[in-house]
């Protein structure tokens, strides 16, 4: 691949739930086509892509109104790519892998505490 593409993963609840399914969202630039982003996830992750779907979205008009209820300023938030990666089978990505270390001490401090509690309740 004669060119570097930027993968900016997209980490945010949704695509924490999407994970699960192996599918993962990245930000992309704009002249970026489908082979060229499967390429660049196998080389820099090294998994196997299953598929990889694209959605365009534009960018929205925004304005700015002053007290008096005058238009200050008028513009438009910056057009964006974003790339959803399925993985083959087997396969993941270590993103949310702090999220999960997380949720299972939760789990375990949960535990401790709900066995104390019981202890107290049968004195």
């Amino acid at each position: 691949m004669s060119k570097q593409v930027a993968l900016k993963p997209r980490l945010s609840e949704k695509t924490y739930a999407q994970s699960g399914s192996r599918v993962y969202v990245f930000d992309i630039p704009l002249n970026i086509n489908k082979q060229t982003i499967a390429q660049a996830v196998t080389a820099q992750f090294d998994v196997k892509v299953s598929t990889v779907n694209i959605a365009n979205i534009p960018g929205k008009a925004k304005r700015s109104l002053s007290k008096g209820g005058r238009l200050v300023a008028k513009g438009r938030t910056s057009a964006l790519k974003k790339a959803y990666v399925t993985l083959a089978q087997g396969h993941s990505l270590p993103f949310f892998a702090a999220v999960e270390e997380a949720e299972a001490e939760e789990d375990k401090v949960a535990e401790k505490l709900a066995k104390k509690t019981k202890k107290k309740d049968k004195q």
